[in-house]
């Protein structure tokens, strides 16, 4: 008797976790490994954001929050939306999470339907793949390539989308390429999005302002599809809040209705003291996170000239977030210090046994002849491990 659902046998673990878990395991046995495995950055929380958990846990917010969020937080999410992203949206239309993968999760579950197809540009992050296997839905994959930096074109989209096409979901700056598309780009795909209305697009903003193209647009600011947008943001990353679990979407209200149903009847609303925190994040210019943006540019430089050095590996330049997904296909038959390496899986694993450098294969990302490695740690830890990857790949 098989006691598992179906569901889940369809649905695979995190890979990007299961590397991490490795890394930890052999940090256990006494080696030093250098995870470049995880989307964490290394600073802590702005000094602002740390007061106001403290001064939230002085005032007594230790209780249930409301399903959907605070409503002081809602309409600092919707300032933010107005600020940053030029997008109106109203409290009503916001609804807070724990964290952006129970955001996405909610979106899934409010409209999908077993048979209904997901559109998805690879590579993608891996969850959107596996939380649309676990909605039943059918995942509907637009490959693309280095040379395209990563980026699907308006022709590609439209030869994809079916009668039983019910959601895009893409993200900018992408993880894992750290490719961004330009607002000519992203009108371009619009215009498309428009002839289909029974489309509804998620874009994933978690790295909106890890991003060094000097400019950001987000996809609902085109009037033409506001309302098939669901436009995606979160803590985690420019704010290096990850463990607190804040996430956001701002939706048409009937869909934001929905997720609040959804998530009413799961998790309920998100931790009380990270969404005190979470409103001095979003009330304050992004100028305030600037000095981590800016690190983050920097250790993207040095990776960027280290991976030039090693034979085999080919990247583009990302303008976005705090990962480089090098091809390393030009490896696959090769064998080093007697492991033949035959895809980006082997690769991985024999740079962390090899020279304890924890990175991850492509394939969950749907890109198999790449890696996704994270500089998201301190220049000193990158000088380190792209030494020990010269040297295991030597």
């Amino acid at each position: 008797m098989q006691r598992i659902s179906r569901r889940l046998q369809n649905m695979s673990y995190s890979q990007t976790l299961a590397m991490s878990a490795k890394a930890r395991e052999l940090s256990s046995q006494g080696h030093d490994v250098i995870s470049l495995s995880v989307g964490e950055p290394d600073f802590s929380p702005p000094n602002f954001v740390l007061q106001a958990a403290k001064k939230a846990i002085d005032k007594g917010h230790h209780y249930y929050t409301p399903v959907p969020g605070y409503l002081e937080l809602r309409e600092a999410v919707c300032e933010k939306f107005l600020r940053d992203n030029q997008l109106n949206y109203q409290p009503s239309q916001v609804v807070v999470s724990t964290g952006g993968k129970q955001s996405i999760i909610n979106v899934f579950l409010a409209l999908l339907n077993p048979g209904d197809e997901v559109i998805i540009p690879g590579p993608y992050w891996v969850s959107y793949y596996e939380m649309a296997n676990l909605c039943e839905a059918k995942q509907v994959i637009l490959p693309t390539s280095v040379e395209a930096n990563f980026k699907i074109s308006p022709e590609q989209l439209e030869t994809a989308i079916t009668p039983r096409s019910k959601v895009f979901i893409f993200s900018s700056p992408c993880n894992p390429s750290g490719s961004v598309y330009t607002r000519e780009e992203l009108k371009a795909l619009a215009e498309v999005f428009a002839r289909h209305p029974q489309l509804i697009i998620i874009s994933d903003e978690i790295y909106e302002h890890i991003n060094y193209s000097g400019s950001y647009t987000s996809i609902a600011e085109f009037p033409e599809v506001y309302e098939q947008i669901v436009t995606l943001n979160g803590l985690s990353k420019a704010f290096a809040m990850t463990g607190w679990r804040v996430g956001y979407i701002g939706a048409p209200e009937w869909l934001a209705k929905a997720c609040d149903k959804v998530q009413g009847q799961t998790t309920s609303g998100a931790n009380a003291i990270a969404q005190q925190a979470a409103i001095s994040a979003l009330r304050v210019a992004p100028e305030r996170i600037g000095y981590m943006i800016e690190a983050f540019e920097k250790r993207r430089d040095l990776v960027l000239k280290e991976i030039q050095k090693l034979p085999g590996f080919y990247c583009n330049i990302p303008q976005g977030t705090f990962y480089i997904f090098p091809e390393v296909s030009a490896l696959f038959g090769r064998t080093f210090s007697g492991v033949k390496i035959s895809n980006s899986d082997d690769l991985s694993m024999y740079l962390l046994e090899k020279a304890h450098v924890a990175v991850v294969g492509g394939a969950p990302f749907g890109d198999e002849k790449s890696l996704r490695i994270s500089y998201a740690v301190s220049e000193e830890k990158l000088n380190e491990a792209f030494s020990r990857i010269h040297q295991a790949l030597s």
